[in-house]
């Protein structure tokens, strides 16, 4: 059982250290806030790995305080990252960086602070604890303030992060207050959100969040042009005509392209040719139970949905649908009799 937990352990520090190197050797999106990114992922990596090796090594006072320490470094660049990634802060000044003294400070003196069983170590600990509280506070107060003001997919991005460092935190006083026994379980649960921020990383990178940093359309300006966007293909059926392209929508909305591309993008999560084949197979789905359209080919299915050739109609239709247009009909017909 032990050496079970000691590799589900070591492989969320294995992973945190893969995505630091990953985010400080990352050239896309906004540098700055990558490296900020990736000295949270360090200071919390620095705290768990304490965990482990205080499980199974008779670590030194002052080594246990230097993992004590990651707390107070994970804290300030968290909010350092959530003012850049959500306030979009260009002139990040210096003067910033003197939120990392009690960090600085805490790691000169790990060697004289008092670590072990008592009121002293515990109130070191404590201290520790509550300078990360301090800033999940100011990272709260970012998510307040900027969640109608950016892309909801950076402002769930960001807020998961400070939801999962929270829980950290949250786990760690409970096993100090004896609520929470499983010491290890800490070092346990960050391998866990390690390996699900990792995922959330790949299916949607970082960089990718900030694809349209440097655009003037907030929050409520993409939904309004989302509800003019819905309402063109609802009322003109643009999708019908398989030239349709995105200039011609942009043209008839009044938006530039680029534009319109970020509005689909932010609020269907969906390119422009995947939004028109969307209302495409919607009307498929339709003539294909239509008794009208009964004994009508598939090839004209698909020509009067909007799609240019018949191989396009069938590939979006299964994606969609899991079932080839033919299966569709048949199965719509099976269910009638």
């Amino acid at each position: 059982m032990d050496s079970i937990v000691l590799v589900l352990s070591s492989l969320g520090i294995a992973q945190a250290v893969f995505l630091c190197v990953y985010l400080l050797t990352l050239k896309k999106g906004n540098r700055k806030a990558n490296l900020f990114l990736a000295f949270v992922l360090l200071g919390l990596t620095i705290r768990i790995g304490k965990s482990i090796l205080n499980v199974y090594l008779d670590l030194e006072p002052w080594q246990r305080n230097l993992g004590i320490s990651g707390v107070m470094m994970a804290g300030p660049f968290l909010w350092f990252y959530g003012r850049l990634l959500l306030g979009k802060e260009k002139g990040f000044s210096n003067r910033n960086y003197w939120h990392l003294l009690p960090y600085v400070l805490f790691v000169g003196f790990c060697n004289y602070i008092p670590n072990g069983y008592g009121a002293f170590p515990n109130a070191s600990y404590l201290l520790a604890f509550s300078h990360l509280a301090v800033y999940l506070t100011l990272t709260i107060s970012l998510l307040i303030k900027y969640k109608v003001q950016v892309k909801k997919s950076v402002w769930v991005w960001y807020r998961n992060l400070v939801i999962g460092v929270a829980l950290i935190w949250i786990f760690y006083m409970g096993n100090l207050l004896g609520l929470i026994p499983f010491y290890i379980g800490g070092a346990i649960f960050f391998s866990c959100l390690l390996y699900a921020f990792s995922f959330i990383l790949l299916k949607q990178p970082v960089f990718a969040l900030e694809k349209y940093k440097n655009s003037s359309v907030d929050a409520a300006t993409s939904k309004k042009h989302m509800q003019e966007i819905r309402k063109l293909f609802e009322t003109e059926t643009l999708y019908l005509d398989s030239e349709l392209n995105m200039a011609q929508v942009a043209q008839k909305l009044g938006i530039p392209a680029r534009e319109l591309s970020q509005v689909i993008n932010e609020n269907e999560k969906q390119n422009f040719s995947e939004f028109v084949n969307r209302y495409r197979i919607a009307k498929a789905k339709d003539l294909l139970v239509d008794p009208s359209y009964a004994q009508e080919k598939i090839a004209t299915v698909a020509y009067d949905c909007g799609f240019g050739n018949v191989t396009s109609f069938n590939l979006a239709f299964k994606s969609a649908t899991q079932l080839t247009p033919s299966q569709y009909r048949n199965k719509f017909r099976l269910a009638e009799r």
